[in-house]
């Protein structure tokens, strides 16, 4: 029950608090928005439409055109939880766009947080 109302919350509703932790800490909102881009395939002018839209998370991520596969490769500790161990796919995913987010605000650098095969 309470993962479901996770899934239910817009997009938009949560979007402006990962903006903000990004740029307390030097950060912008586009860097904020290439890592959404990286994770699910959204382009720019589709992002748009989703904070302007009332989709909520479940939708975004099932909708995502082209999840990262390197996405599985985020691993670590957000919100208590290690986002690798998080059984429930969605609520996997959502960590892992906290968790990028997260990184980005503490100064770890993108190529680091855009995790390739090594």
């Amino acid at each position: 029950m309470k993962n479901e109302k996770v899934y239910a919350m817009r997009v938009a509703s949560v979007y402006p608090h990962y903006v903000t932790k990004a740029e307390k800490k030097g950060k912008t909102k586009e860097d904020v928005d290439e890592i959404i881009t990286w994770l699910t395939g959204y382009d720019e002018e589709a992002l748009q439409r989703i904070l302007e839209s009332d989709t909520d998370f479940k939708t975004f991520f099932e909708e995502a055109p082209n999840k990262n596969p390197n996405r599985k490769l985020i691993k670590g500790v957000i919100c208590g939880m290690r986002v690798e161990e998080i059984e429930e796919p969605l609520m996997q995913e959502i960590r892992y766009l906290d968790k990028l987010v997260d990184e980005l605000a503490r100064g770890k650098k993108k190529e680091n947080i855009f995790r390739t095969e090594k």
